[in-house]
């Protein structure tokens, strides 16, 4: 079995195409039984966020999962292939194993260090887990990934004082106003990104404004800040009472459009106004940037203020890389042995199958043998055949993990004819 991820991130596709191949969470069950239903593709989970659309497969074949997948991924998305063809990149067998593992760890991520993606990875999983789309190698795959994850975090420096999206957000806020203290921000959303955006922009003497599709959690969002908190349905009418607009929603369309921030701006005598979009797909109509008085920067944006982030934690960053080194050789050392397990279990039950035949006809030729006597017999059958077993048997595991085991496990199966009848 091979481990395959088509996918696409914040390193290939600018937002615009982002937001076009993402899978919003009421979508999922149904793409994860379509992806899974594939020819070649045996199990398979759906990685998608705001930065990145992985898709994660386990089958016999990684060149047709490829071909497969990334066909259906088009076509599932409304994407034309060829034009999508030039954002995509595909991972197989230990070069996905290790990708995958780095994506957990957050070395993958456009702010290293961070820790949403350890939790999106976590969500994919459950989400694949409930569709029941994982079998044993991806459930088992996710598990190392988390573990090393997990490591990277505990072992490392690399988690310690990161660079946030929402950090990066508020930098570039200060470029705009300069002095933030007396500026208002609407929140729009309740999510962790929006709380954390506000964490920063509190600390800088901003009050705060929650506006949500569910009025209690933006009730409660504000509480937490001192702030107010207002319906979705009533955000155009809070517009211009905000300097900082701050958007992060699961919303399939833009909540704010241009001809609603060219009204609030008129109403706001051209005072200015920044806007910061951290949704994929976008929540903020791009012809905002196009309107005077209006400054909006899209997640892609913030790339540059977090540039340094990776050459600032370079000697964290290489011990990660060497956690992650050994987590992949520990996983791909389990990978390569599946395929000895069944040549391991055919070989046994061949040769009880013999044994069980011959102590039979022992049994049937041995006039007056005792229960006693026949279960003494039956004994030593079963330790004959365990001992013969456990020298091949337990240098076959051995063996199937090393390079060119895969010869091993197919001359047993040669040698005692395994494929044939018994």
């Amino acid at each position: 079995m091979k481990i395959v991820i088509v996918g696409l991130s914040h390193k290939t596709a600018p937002v615009a195409i982002r937001e076009c191949l993402a899978f919003a969470a009421p979508d999922l069950p149904l793409a994860l039984s379509q992806l899974k239903a594939l020819p070649g593709v045996a199990e398979a989970a759906i990685l998608s966020t705001c930065n990145r659309v992985e898709l994660y497969c386990a089958g016999p074949d990684p060149d047709a999962i490829v071909r497969e997948v990334s066909g259906w991924l088009a076509d599932s998305r409304g994407a034309q292939p060829d034009p999508l063809r030039q954002h995509l990149y595909t991972h197989a067998e230990k070069d996905a194993v290790r990708h995958g593992f780095r994506v957990a760890s957050s070395l993958d991520s456009l702010v290293v260090g961070e820790a949403q993606i350890l939790g999106q990875m976590k969500q994919a999983y459950q989400q694949a887990n409930e569709a029941h789309a994982l079998g044993p190698v991806l459930n088992k795959y996710f598990q190392h990934a988390f573990h090393a994850a997990k490591q990277v975090r505990n072992d490392t420096g690399i988690a310690r004082n990161p660079v946030s999206i929402a950090s990066a957000a508020v930098a570039l806020a200060r470029r705009i106003f300069g002095e933030l203290r007396g500026c208002r921000c609407l929140l729009i959303g309740a999510g962790e990104m929006c709380e954390l955006a506000a964490r920063h922009l509190v600390s800088d003497g901003v009050s705060i404004l929650v506006a949500n599709r569910t009025l209690a959690r933006a009730e409660a969002l504000a509480a937490t800040f001192n702030g107010t908190a207002c319906a979705l349905d009533t955000l155009e009418q809070h517009l211009d009472q905000a300097d900082i607009i701050l958007s992060s929603t699961g919303a399939p369309a833009h909540l704010v459009t241009a001809p609603m921030v060219k009204a609030a701006l008129k109403r706001r005598r051209q005072r200015p106004q920044f806007f910061i979009d951290i949704a994929v797909p976008r929540d903020l109509d791009p012809a905002i940037a196009q309107l005077d008085n209006a400054y909006l920067y899209d997640i892609d944006d913030l790339a540059r203020i977090v540039e340094n982030n990776l050459k600032d934690r370079g000697h964290e960053v290489a011990a990660a890389e060497s956690i992650i080194d050994t987590h992949t050789e520990t996983f791909m050392q389990w990978l390569e042995s599946l395929g000895v397990f069944p040549v391991l279990t055919a070989l046994r039950e061949k040769l009880e199958r013999i044994r069980d035949h011959e102590v039979a006809k022992m049994v049937e030729g041995w006039p007056g043998i005792s229960p006693e006597e026949q279960k003494r017999v039956e004994l030593f059958g079963r330790q004959l055949v365990n001992k013969i077993l456990h020298p091949p048997l337990t240098s076959l595991r051995r063996l199937a993990t090393e390079p060119g085991g895969d010869l091993y496990v197919e001359a047993t199966r040669q040698l005692f004819q395994l494929d044939g009848p018994s």
